[in-house]
Protein backbone atom coordinates (compact mmCIF):
# COMPACT_ATOMS: atom_id res chain seq x y z
CA UNK A 1 0.00 0.00 0.00
CA UNK A 2 1.36 3.65 -0.75
CA UNK A 3 2.02 6.00 1.96
CA UNK A 4 -0.51 8.82 2.81
CA UNK A 5 0.56 11.98 1.18
CA UNK A 6 1.32 15.09 3.33
CA UNK A 7 1.91 18.38 1.23
CA UNK A 8 3.36 21.22 3.19
CA UNK A 9 3.32 25.03 1.81
CA UNK A 10 5.99 28.19 2.55
CA UNK A 11 3.34 30.88 2.78
CA UNK A 12 5.14 34.32 2.01
CA UNK A 13 6.01 34.32 -2.09
CA UNK A 14 4.95 30.89 -2.30
CA UNK A 15 1.34 30.94 -2.39
CA UNK A 16 1.18 34.49 -1.52
CA UNK A 17 2.46 36.92 -4.03
CA UNK A 18 3.64 39.35 -0.97
CA UNK A 19 5.40 38.82 2.01
CA UNK A 20 2.10 39.02 4.99
CA UNK A 21 4.74 39.44 7.81
CA UNK A 22 6.57 42.71 5.70
CA UNK A 23 3.50 43.66 5.00
CA UNK A 24 1.46 43.68 8.13
CA UNK A 25 3.94 45.84 8.85
CA UNK A 26 3.49 48.19 6.12
CA UNK A 27 -0.02 47.99 6.85
CA UNK A 28 0.41 49.06 10.54
CA UNK A 29 2.26 51.96 9.64
CA UNK A 30 -0.57 52.79 7.03
CA UNK A 31 -3.42 53.23 9.18
CA UNK A 32 -1.28 54.97 12.19
CA UNK A 33 -0.01 52.54 14.62
CA UNK A 34 3.95 53.05 14.10
CA UNK A 35 5.93 55.64 13.50
CA UNK A 36 5.85 55.39 9.81
CA UNK A 37 10.07 56.70 9.77
CA UNK A 38 11.45 54.45 12.66
CA UNK A 39 9.11 51.48 11.55
CA UNK A 40 10.19 51.60 8.06
CA UNK A 41 13.74 51.58 8.83
CA UNK A 42 13.58 48.66 11.03
CA UNK A 43 11.43 46.54 9.12
CA UNK A 44 13.76 47.18 6.09
CA UNK A 45 16.69 45.99 8.03
CA UNK A 46 14.77 42.95 9.54
CA UNK A 47 13.47 42.00 6.51
CA UNK A 48 16.95 42.47 4.49
CA UNK A 49 17.88 39.75 7.60
CA UNK A 50 15.43 37.35 6.39
CA UNK A 51 16.43 37.76 2.82
CA UNK A 52 20.09 36.98 3.84
CA UNK A 53 19.17 34.15 6.27
CA UNK A 54 20.58 35.88 9.34
CA UNK A 55 17.62 37.32 10.69
CA UNK A 56 17.20 36.68 14.65
CA UNK A 57 13.24 35.75 15.12
CA UNK A 58 13.07 36.39 18.73
CA UNK A 59 14.36 39.93 18.23
CA UNK A 60 12.34 40.35 15.27
CA UNK A 61 9.07 38.87 16.53
CA UNK A 62 9.19 41.05 19.54
CA UNK A 63 9.07 44.62 16.88
CA UNK A 64 6.67 43.08 14.84
CA UNK A 65 3.87 42.66 17.46
CA UNK A 66 4.38 45.56 19.77
CA UNK A 67 2.17 47.80 17.86
CA UNK A 68 -0.62 44.77 18.02
CA UNK A 69 0.60 44.16 21.91
CA UNK A 70 -0.68 47.54 23.03
CA UNK A 71 -3.71 47.44 21.15
CA UNK A 72 -5.20 44.34 22.19
CA UNK A 73 -7.27 41.52 20.19
CA UNK A 74 -10.43 43.63 19.56
CA UNK A 75 -7.99 46.34 18.01
CA UNK A 76 -6.47 42.87 16.21
CA UNK A 77 -9.62 41.79 14.94
CA UNK A 78 -10.27 45.10 13.16
CA UNK A 79 -7.13 45.92 11.65
CA UNK A 80 -6.78 41.89 10.39
CA UNK A 81 -10.05 42.33 8.81
CA UNK A 82 -9.02 45.33 6.74
CA UNK A 83 -5.86 43.90 6.11
CA UNK A 84 -7.35 41.26 4.57
CA UNK A 85 -9.47 42.98 2.15
CA UNK A 86 -6.76 45.60 1.41
CA UNK A 87 -3.54 43.43 1.10
CA UNK A 88 -3.92 40.00 1.13
CA UNK A 89 -6.80 39.09 -0.96
CA UNK A 90 -5.22 40.74 -3.75
CA UNK A 91 -2.05 38.52 -3.34
CA UNK A 92 -3.72 35.70 -3.63
CA UNK A 93 -3.51 33.95 -6.96
CA UNK A 94 -6.05 31.31 -8.83
CA UNK A 95 -2.83 29.62 -9.32
CA UNK A 96 -1.84 29.20 -5.55
CA UNK A 97 -5.59 28.52 -4.98
CA UNK A 98 -5.90 25.90 -7.55
CA UNK A 99 -2.64 24.47 -6.15
CA UNK A 100 -3.91 23.85 -2.86
CA UNK A 101 -6.85 22.76 -3.73
CA UNK A 102 -5.33 20.05 -6.13
CA UNK A 103 -3.83 18.38 -3.72
CA UNK A 104 -6.38 18.14 -1.22
CA UNK A 105 -8.79 16.70 -3.69
CA UNK A 106 -6.23 14.51 -4.45
CA UNK A 107 -6.30 13.46 0.02
CA UNK A 108 -3.12 14.94 0.97
CA UNK A 109 -3.11 16.04 4.49
CA UNK A 110 -2.31 19.41 3.54
CA UNK A 111 -0.63 22.16 5.74
CA UNK A 112 0.84 25.81 5.75
CA UNK A 113 4.35 25.76 7.34
CA UNK A 114 5.36 29.91 7.98
CA UNK A 115 8.05 31.65 9.78
CA UNK A 116 5.32 34.29 10.13
CA UNK A 117 3.57 34.47 13.22
CA UNK A 118 -0.25 32.92 13.74
CA UNK A 119 -2.22 36.06 14.00
CA UNK A 120 -1.06 37.75 10.92
CA UNK A 121 -1.24 34.41 9.00
CA UNK A 122 -3.95 32.20 10.89
CA UNK A 123 -6.81 34.22 8.85
CA UNK A 124 -4.76 33.56 5.23
CA UNK A 125 -4.79 30.32 6.27
CA UNK A 126 -8.72 30.22 6.44
CA UNK A 127 -8.73 32.16 3.16
CA UNK A 128 -6.70 29.42 1.49
CA UNK A 129 -9.58 26.50 3.12
CA UNK A 130 -6.35 25.47 4.95
CA UNK A 131 -6.98 24.18 8.07
CA UNK A 132 -3.52 23.00 9.66
CA UNK A 133 -1.17 25.66 9.91
CA UNK A 134 2.16 25.49 11.31
CA UNK A 135 3.43 29.20 12.33
CA UNK A 136 5.47 30.93 14.68
CA UNK A 137 3.42 31.06 17.94
CA UNK A 138 3.02 33.84 20.39
CA UNK A 139 3.64 33.23 24.21
CA UNK A 140 0.29 34.26 26.06
CA UNK A 141 -0.29 36.49 29.40
CA UNK A 142 -3.16 35.41 32.00
CA UNK A 143 -5.41 37.15 30.22
CA UNK A 144 -4.52 34.97 27.07
CA UNK A 145 -3.18 38.01 25.34
CA UNK A 146 0.37 37.96 23.22
CA UNK A 147 3.44 39.09 24.88
CA UNK A 148 5.56 39.99 22.26
CA UNK A 149 7.63 36.37 22.90
CA UNK A 150 7.44 33.44 21.00
CA UNK A 151 6.44 30.19 22.82
CA UNK A 152 8.12 26.87 21.10
CA UNK A 153 10.74 26.41 18.65
CA UNK A 154 10.00 29.30 16.31
CA UNK A 155 9.14 27.69 12.63
CA UNK A 156 11.58 29.14 10.71
CA UNK A 157 14.86 27.45 8.81
CA UNK A 158 15.47 23.99 10.80
CA UNK A 159 12.58 25.10 13.18
CA UNK A 160 10.72 23.93 10.61
CA UNK A 161 11.76 20.49 10.55
CA UNK A 162 11.45 20.07 14.17
CA UNK A 163 7.67 21.63 13.83
CA UNK A 164 6.71 19.23 11.33
CA UNK A 165 7.99 16.51 12.98
CA UNK A 166 6.12 17.51 16.37
CA UNK A 167 3.08 18.26 14.11
CA UNK A 168 3.54 14.53 12.24
CA UNK A 169 4.19 12.82 16.00
CA UNK A 170 0.90 14.65 17.26
CA UNK A 171 -0.96 12.70 14.62
CA UNK A 172 1.04 9.15 15.25
CA UNK A 173 2.90 9.38 12.40
CA UNK A 174 6.65 9.46 11.35
CA UNK A 175 8.28 10.77 8.64
CA UNK A 176 8.52 7.63 7.24
CA UNK A 177 5.32 7.09 7.49
CA UNK A 178 4.10 9.66 4.93
CA UNK A 179 5.20 10.99 1.49
CA UNK A 180 5.85 14.45 1.62
CA UNK A 181 6.07 17.32 -0.83
CA UNK A 182 7.40 20.84 0.15
CA UNK A 183 6.48 23.84 -1.72
CA UNK A 184 8.64 26.94 -1.17
CA UNK A 185 10.64 29.95 -2.25
CA UNK A 186 13.34 31.20 -0.21
CA UNK A 187 16.82 29.71 0.74
CA UNK A 188 15.97 30.03 4.48
CA UNK A 189 13.73 26.71 4.09
CA UNK A 190 16.33 24.58 2.54
CA UNK A 191 16.32 22.23 5.59
CA UNK A 192 12.68 21.31 4.55
CA UNK A 193 13.08 21.18 1.00
CA UNK A 194 16.05 18.81 1.67
CA UNK A 195 14.11 16.43 4.50
CA UNK A 196 10.88 15.89 2.64
CA UNK A 197 10.21 13.57 -0.42
CA UNK A 198 9.67 15.78 -2.76
CA UNK A 199 11.35 19.33 -2.99
CA UNK A 200 9.20 22.46 -5.08
CA UNK A 201 11.23 25.37 -5.49
CA UNK A 202 8.06 27.56 -5.98
CA UNK A 203 8.73 31.05 -7.35
CA UNK A 204 12.40 30.59 -6.13
CA UNK A 205 14.57 33.38 -5.37
CA UNK A 206 18.30 33.39 -7.31
CA UNK A 207 19.96 31.21 -4.87
CA UNK A 208 17.19 28.64 -4.45
CA UNK A 209 16.57 28.30 -8.17
CA UNK A 210 20.46 27.25 -8.65
CA UNK A 211 20.51 25.01 -5.60
CA UNK A 212 17.31 23.42 -7.57
CA UNK A 213 18.66 22.96 -10.63
CA UNK A 214 21.76 21.54 -9.68
CA UNK A 215 19.83 18.41 -7.56
CA UNK A 216 17.36 18.50 -10.32
CA UNK A 217 14.54 19.50 -7.91
CA UNK A 218 11.24 20.48 -9.51
CA UNK A 219 10.66 24.15 -9.89
CA UNK A 220 7.60 25.90 -10.55
CA UNK A 221 6.90 29.44 -11.28
CA UNK A 222 3.45 30.28 -10.14
CA UNK A 223 3.79 34.12 -10.16
CA UNK A 224 6.19 36.82 -10.42
CA UNK A 225 7.21 37.48 -7.45
CA UNK A 226 7.13 41.34 -6.31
Amino acid sequence: MSKPKVTLFDLDHTLLTIDSDYSWGEFTQQIGWTDPLEFKRRNDEFYAHYIAGTLDVHDYVRFAVEALRLRGPQAYREAHARFMREWITPALTAAARDLVQQHQQQGDLVAIVTATNELVTRPIAQALAVGELIAVELARDASGWITGEIAGVPSMREGKVVRVTQWLAARGLDWLDVETTFYSDSLNDLPLLERVDHPVATNPDGRLRTIALERGWRILDLFDKK
